[in-house]
């Protein structure tokens, strides 16, 4: 537990990881309250790796729950490892044991428990869970959620009820794909993620490739914000942002021009309407224009 949203905010930054005062403050009441976080925005804008971030700052571990369409309840919390029991009973019968009670009792203890994230993330104390694109998730999902995170405990019918001694640090995310109900919100601290402005973009590009010359990071700084202005399929993040410059440094450039951003498209834009949309803007002009 850090002192304030300054203090932690500065341990965030240690890591890499810049923040804001709101996305701090979010953070710092997160962790005072034992309330869930809710980071919305657009893909590739920090919100995954801010649960990185806060995992490292509380030098634990960070479970992450990838959550898809049809994702349930076993799948992202315990199940029981079937081959094992099965192994178990053949081994019991083979040594004459015939005690139905005993069996049952065995094969169901918590030696054949399989916990998924949901399950280590209640046992592991300190933790950090990131429960990651819940937008994908269907209605039923985001119920039982919404009550694990309630009480951060769960009912095995077969061990009774687990309960977690210090409550993880949890991390919610959406791309908005879809809206979720405002009951699993209202649980939470809710914080958008834009895309940031220039200056604090290229500070993001610097810190965490500072390898890549500064001409270079502003260059692509600029193009990738420019690239945002245009109707694109899939405007690019922050992260698009860092792994075109690092492909750039790999190539051994030291600074962008217009027929090298053309050839290294691929790093920065997923889509080929994008890329051709790319290609039809007067680079070269946009580069000058912001004077990097």
């Amino acid at each position: 537990m850090t002192d304030g949203p300054g203090e932690l905010r500065a341990r965030l930054e240690k890591t890499g990881y810049l923040v804001d005062d709101g996305l701090a403050i979010a953070c710092f009441l997160a962790l005072k309250l034992h309330r869930p976080i809710f980071c919305e925005g657009d893909a590739g804008t920090g919100k995954t790796a801010l649960a990185s971030a806060l995992a490292q700052v509380q030098g634990a571990p960070l479970i992450r729950l990838q959550c898809y369409e049809g994702i349930d309840a076993s799948q992202a919390l315990y199940d029981w490892d079937f081959p094992r029991q099965l192994l178990h009973l053949r081994a019991a019968e083979a040594v004459g044991v015939t005690d139905a009670g005993r069996l049952e009792s065995e094969l169901y203890s918590r030696r054949f428990l399989i916990a998924r994230p949901l399950l280590q993330a209640l046992e592991t104390q300190p933790s950090v869970l990131l429960v990651d694109e819940v937008d994908r998730a269907d209605d039923e999902f985001e119920a039982f959620l919404l009550e694990l995170l309630s009480e951060y405990s769960v009912t095995v019918p077969e061990l009774g009820t687990l309960r977690a001694a210090s409550p993880p640090v949890v991390v919610l995310t959406s791309n908005r794909t879809r809206e979720v109900h405002d009951a699993l919100k209202r649980r939470c601290l809710y914080h958008w993620f834009d895309h940031p402005g220039f200056e604090r973009e290229l500070a993001i590009v610097r810190r965490r490739q500072p390898q890549v010359t500064e001409r270079l990071a502003a260059q692509v700084t600029a193009v990738v914000q420019t690239l945002r202005t245009q109707d694109l399929l899939k405007p690019p993040g922050v992260a698009e942002t860092i792994d075109w410059a690092e492909a750039l440094d790999a190539l051994g450039a030291t600074e962008l021009d217009a027929e090298l951003a053309v050839a290294t498209l691929g790093s920065v834009l997923k889509y080929r309407e994008d890329a051709d949309r790319a290609r039809s803007l007067d680079l070269s002009a946009i580069l000058a224009a912001r004077g990097a």
